[in-house]
């Protein structure tokens, strides 16, 4: 294990106490560094939050601010948080108008997001749950509900933030998050595997010429295992899964992420674009806007995902919407 760590106990909290010295517009509640909220609290609005384990940045930290997220609570690496730092997260946050959870489709997650809610509505807090499924590999067209989240939470949190950031009630910001997530589908790519600091190790083997069709951000298994194939080979083949389950009208517009999971060159994903921006084109639907980057990595894993956000003029809008946290800046348009 090569990596830039003291003691691989501290790696969560002493990565937070950088994240704290470096962006000021975030800070924490309840003396726990793993309970992340804005430094800018704006009354009358809806809250947003979010959470899941550590090792994933900027998934979930990096998305607390302007236009985006209020707060969000993290565990060890791929580790729930417990109720406990959700609730702290959540009381903090409300100013009055609710607040709307969006999180994963992990079990461990649900039960602790749920049980937080619980704790709230203790306080006369309302809070509304949306939990991300949009990636296509983990089961099936009708068992939609199975379905892990990964990467596309970042449509979610794009959409339901801008809402928020208008001053729409809390039924309205969870209508939109949800159509975010029902609009969205993500499938990704694994050419390696990554090491858990505390663990010391692989999470799991893979051939050197192998690459993973569908594997999750934990290492969770994929679709199928193959050899490594040509970039515009591997998207033929991940699209056709999304297309399969997206009707897409020629005029239509989506939005597009392309996310590295932690050990991929940009070069490399600009790549993986050129050939997801030609499909698009050849079906006649317009990549309106585009991210490329790191959005939700799993640790230092090589490989990407591809989300694909199919637009309305609502989410249009929302998602062109400008934002500014510590890991995503957006000017609008």
């Amino acid at each position: 294990m090569k990596k830039f760590l003291n003691d691989p106990v501290n790696f969560v909290d002493e990565m937070l106490e950088g994240i704290y010295l470096a962006h000021p517009a975030v800070t924490y509640v309840d003396g726990d560094k793993r309970c992340l909220v804005t430094s800018k609290v704006k009354p009358g609005k809806v809250g947003i939050a979010t959470g899941g384990g550590s090792g994933h940045l900027p998934l979930f930290l990096g998305y607390v601010g302007d236009g985006m997220l209020d707060g969000a609570a993290v565990g060890g690496v791929f580790q729930s948080p417990s109720a406990e730092q959700m609730y702290q997260v959540t009381k903090h946050i409300d100013q009055g108008a609710g607040v709307l959870y969006v999180y994963g489709n992990y079990s461990g997650d649900i039960i602790n997001f749920e049980m937080a809610a619980e704790l709230a509505d203790m306080d006369g807090v309302q809070v509304k749950h949306v939990v991300g499924n949009d990636d296509v590999a983990s089961s099936v067209v009708g068992e939609e509900h199975k379905r892990r989240g990964v990467a596309g939470i970042f449509f979610i949190y794009k959409a339901a933030g801008a809402a928020a950031a208008e001053g729409l009630p809390l039924d309205e910001v969870t209508r939109i998050a949800d159509k975010a997530r029902l609009r969205t589908r993500t499938i990704g790519v694994a050419l390696s595997s990554c090491v858990v600091p505390e663990i010391g190790h692989a999470t799991f083997s893979i051939g050197e010429d192998e690459m993973e069709i569908g594997m999750g951000i934990h290492g969770e298994p994929g679709i199928s295992r193959k050899k490594m194939g040509s970039a515009d080979l591997v998207i033929d083949e991940m699209m056709e899964r999304i297309f399969t389950e997206q009707s897409y009208n020629r005029g239509d517009s989506v939005a597009v992420l392309i996310n590295g999971l932690g050990g991929t060159p940009m070069e490399e994903l600009y790549i993986l674009f050129r050939r997801v921006s030609q499909l698009l084109q050849d079906r006649g639907v317009t990549a309106k806007h585009v991210w490329v980057g790191e959005f939700a990595t799993a640790m230092e894993m090589a490989g990407a995902s591809v989300s694909i956000l199919h637009l309305d003029s609502e989410l249009d809008r929302l998602v062109a919407a400008p934002a500014n946290t510590p890991f995503f800046q957006h000017v609008g348009g």
